[in-house]
């Protein structure tokens, strides 16, 4: 598949793009996460065919950190080869980003959020990526120990040295964004957006409060895990399957994680999809996006194929008063 890429000409005319915060930049309601699948267990010519899959219908964002595998590094490594055989015709119309907070090297220096690791962290992910710059550069997690104006001051430097035009947190609270965001109107930082996990099983960021902290401090909201690490998909409609993530991959879903009244919840949300007219995945994903606060969900994908199928929620984003009360009453029963 390594012949010369040519995206769609259509690639505009079915995707959503949403205003970030109070910032001047549009996400794509849909995004492509490589937290799985780009490192070095994945297929290069599948990455290869989901990157273009994902642009030629409008994805026009791709994010990654510096601690995707495995190993740590490689999903950057492969996204910046498939970048330079591909991309760079189109380097202006895409949204590069990456984070640094969690472990990357051993030793006190490779962790966490102090200037020292967060610049050194930024130069080696543009190494890695083979880019000048980054769109976004993320803090991946608060850092308990590092004075917070000490962070966000190391995300300035990186963006008035040229190496990401805009900064972001990821995992960071209400109390704690509002906080990072003071900071960052006092030394005018381009702070735009706050990456948290969130879904219909995992309403964190409803009960602490933040949509409404991002609307009154001018951050925007990006969602990741928005499937819930597939549960809310047609995955687990029947049980585990053999290949799933819960049979091979105990780091991020476990046994456990599935229940009886859990899965109960999915085959209940998975018939009110069909009465929608939609899959559950797609349902799933267009009840994020029901209002202004999210501006996009990252989705992760093993196949092109996916990647479509996770568009088509786009056709159908508006929810009832009783569907959402409905929606709400099911997923209480198992958070």
């Amino acid at each position: 598949m390594s012949n010369t890429y040519i995206a769609s000409d259509s690639r505009y005319e079915k995707m959503q793009y949403n205003r970030v915060g109070r910032s001047g930049l549009l996400f794509p309601a849909v995004s492509l996460g490589f937290w799985h699948n780009f490192g070095s267990n994945g297929d290069y010519e599948n990455m290869r065919a989901m990157m273009r899959t994902a642009f030629d219908n409008g994805i026009t964002q791709f994010d990654l950190a510096n601690n995707y595998g495995p190993e740590y590094g490689q999903a950057e490594i492969n996204a910046g080869k498939l970048l330079h055989e591909d991309f760079m015709p189109y380097r202006d119309e895409l949204i590069i980003t990456t984070k640094a907070g969690y472990d990357m090297w051993p030793g006190p220096y490779g962790n966490w959020g102090s200037r020292k690791y967060l610049i050194a962290s930024c130069d080696q992910s543009l190494k890695r990526l083979g880019l000048d710059y980054v769109d976004i550069f993320y803090h991946h997690r608060p850092d308990p120990d590092t004075p917070l104006e000490e962070t966000m001051e190391a995300l300035l430097q990186i963006v008035r040295s040229g190496k990401a035009l805009y900064a972001g947190i990821s995992n960071y609270n209400a109390e704690q964004t509002t906080a990072a965001m003071k900071i960052a109107k006092k030394i005018h930082l381009p702070l735009i957006v706050n990456q948290r996990r969130y879904s219909i099983f995992d309403r964190k960021i409803e009960r602490e409060g933040l949509k409404e902290t991002a609307k009154k401090t001018g951050i925007g909201i990006i969602a990741f895990s928005p499937l819930a690490q597939g549960l809310l998909s047609d995955r687990y409609l029947n049980g585990i399957p053999t290949d799933s993530r819960i049979a091979h991959d105990g780091r991020y879903l476990h046994k456990e994680d599935l229940s009886q009244k859990k899965l109960d919840a999915i085959a209940e949300l998975n018939q009110m999809a069909a009465r929608r007219g939609q899959s559950l995945a797609d349902m799933a994903l267009a009840w994020i996006m029901r209002d202004s606060a999210v501006s996009s969900v990252i989705i992760g994908a093993s196949r092109p194929e996916q990647i479509l199928e996770n568009t088509q929620f786009l056709e159908n984003t508006s929810f009832s008063d009783e569907e959402l009360a409905e929606i709400n009453r099911i997923s209480r029963e198992v958070m």
